[in-house]
């Protein structure tokens, strides 16, 4: 089955996707309390561990990684990336206004594993938001997370698509843009800092209409953990 991102109205387009992921259950990272203080759109310390990825003809995305409220993703990720996982690996699905998502070695979807061989719990709270720029898992239901993921690419959030958001959530999804119906869907565990303009060009790239498989390999050539040094 196919590792696919919810079941989505946008633009008046319906796109349908597989299962939900973290609905309706408790958070199972840090407590939502000790993650107030956690800035979503910050930029990181001096000296904090950054993923950079290299996109072949594309550019290079920053993003800053969020263990504290999802330790399980970032060290998977984290490992993946150390050990060369995601070189070569396609972005197998793009969706203009929406998102990118990669991390299938098999290039078609349905692939791909986490670094302790078998699916692994979601970390969801309700601090960290799929906001424009946020680096989610990708799931096929509750608790199936394995190696891939997406950016989260959608400038317009249109409000109107979710509901039970707080007011702080809501002015989050206001002044960044990003997908609130997919709020506690998908882990949370990071956010671009530098190289969204890369993420909309590869989301403009030309895609199949049903499948988003872009007609033309968009290649992430490597994955760095670097420290950050602003």
């Amino acid at each position: 089955m196919k590792q696919k991102i919810g079941i989505v109205a946008v633009c008046g387009l319906l796109l349908a996707f597989c299962a939900a992921g973290c609905g309706g259950k408790e958070p199972n990272a840090a407590g939502n309390e000790e993650l107030r203080d956690l800035n979503q759109t910050a930029m990181p310390e001096e000296g904090e561990e950054i993923a950079v990825m290299e996109v072949a003809g594309m550019g290079t995305i920053r993003l800053r990684l969020f263990p504290e409220a999802a330790p399980k993703a970032v060290e998977n990720f984290k490992t993946h990336a150390r050990d060369g996982y995601y070189n070569g690996v396609t972005f197998h699905r793009i969706v203009n206004d929406f998102m990118i998502q990669g991390g299938d070695p098999t290039g078609m979807g349905g692939g791909g594993e986490s670094i302790w061989g078998e699916p692994f719990e979601d970390e969801c709270n309700d601090v960290l938001m799929p906001i424009r720029g946020a680096l989610c898992m990708a799931n096929r239901g509750a608790d199936t997370n394995g190696s891939q993921f997406f950016i989260v690419q959608a400038k317009d959030p249109n409000l109107e698509t979710a509901s039970g958001l707080t007011e702080a959530q809501k002015k989050l999804f206001e002044e960044n843009g990003g997908t609130p119906w997919l709020a506690g869907l998908h882990t949370v565990f990071g956010q671009v800092i530098q190289g969204m303009d890369v993420v909309d060009a590869i989301a403009a790239e030309p895609a199949d209409p049903e499948s988003g498989k872009p007609l033309e390999d968009v290649v992430i050539t490597e994955v760095k953990i670097e420290k950050y040094s602003g």
